[in-house]
């Protein structure tokens, strides 16, 4: 049987698996047979603490860690078992949460099923676990979420960096507890009669001076450099800059006030998934409370390119913020 008749078997006979996976898979074109590394990220049914507790204090010599709960160490097991199971899948890195686990592994050479059979394998064992570890007469059916989230790693640049972001979550984790109104999508804030979603500082709002940084692709590095000399003095008065950053000169001066540490307002096209939180030094950011991202349209998970008509309603809208004499509803 060759591999398009694999697929074609599996689909039929586990049409519940298709489906579940298909809300989730990142990539309707990819071979979930072949050869690939993916981070997988599957959440408790519920989004129940069932897995650990985050312990930490406020000594930052010593990170926060997950301390895991029995249900969580067997979960753990199952994951360090997949290998067992499926060969051909080497395991890279495990960070289980209290309500989620993160996880890469990576397919080292084409499978006899697909991806989501492995994950299902997983699963089950995990549901096993919750079933032996649960009272009499209190007998659970699953422990995760229908379906899971995978994310495809290309180049070993990226997959070191979410290596790291695993390894970061804990601390991320109790930043977000510490820090929650940073950490929210809000809703129902309008703007210039514009509905939007915002995730950050929204009091970067009620500063007193907002600055529009709006640079016309024809102008030349000298005058991008002279632009940005007089925008960063401004911000470091105490002015927050405000772009949706579509022109290369708008990116170079967002990025060097961000560099400089400066309180900056970034409009974005695609909105916040949900349990989307900024990654990167986009999160150290609004930790400090000094990043606003407001998004004025829903999150979508395609890649599309921004229209023209859309560049120009971010623009309007970034103006809009920097008028003195208007507020947020």
């Amino acid at each position: 049987m060759n591999r398009n008749e694999q697929r074609k078997r599996w689909a039929e006979t586990h049409p519940e698996l298709v489906a579940k996976h298909s809300m989730k898979r990142r990539m309707a074109s990819h071979d979930y047979y072949g050869v690939a590394v993916y981070m997988v990220t599957l959440c408790v049914e519920g989004r129940l603490p069932l897995l650990g507790t985050l312990c930490g204090n406020d000594d930052y010599h010593v990170l926060p860690w997950i301390r895991l709960t029995e249900l969580g160490r067997q979960v753990k097991q199952a994951w360090l078992d997949i290998p067992k199971y499926h060969p051909e899948v080497k395991l890279i890195a495990f960070q289980p949460m209290p309500d989620h686990i993160h996880g890469i592994l990576h397919v080292t050479r084409p499978m006899s099923c697909h991806l989501g059979r492995v994950i299902h394998g997983f699963k089950k064992g995990c549901n096993d676990a919750l079933r032996s570890l649960s009272a009499p007469g209190d007998t659970p059916t699953t422990l995760w979420e229908e379906g899971y989230n995978d994310r495809i790693l290309h180049g070993a640049g990226q997959l070191q960096r979410w290596i790291n972001y695993l390894i970061d979550n804990p601390r991320r984790l109790w930043v977000k507890r510490n820090n929650p109104e940073l950490f929210i999508r809000h809703t129902g804030i309008t703007i210039g009669g514009t509905p939007v979603t915002t995730m950050g500082n929204r009091f970067l709002l009620d500063y007193p001076e907002k600055v529009n940084v709006k640079c016309s692709r024809s102008l030349t590095q000298s005058d991008i450099e002279g632009l940005c000399h007089r925008l960063l003095t401004q911000a470091s008065r105490g002015a927050v800059l405000v772009s949706p950053c579509i022109s290369p000169g708008e990116k170079e001066i967002m990025a060097r006030a961000f560099e400089a540490g400066f309180p900056i307002i970034i409009l974005i096209e695609n909105g916040f998934a949900p349990m989307q939180k900024p990654s990167g030094r986009q999160f150290e950011a609004c930790a400090q409370g000094r990043l606003l991202i407001i998004a004025p349209w829903p999150h979508h998970d395609d890649n599309r390119r921004i229209t023209r008509a859309q560049c120009e309603f971010l623009n309007d809208l970034a103006r809009f913020i920097s008028l003195d004499d208007w507020h947020a509803t």
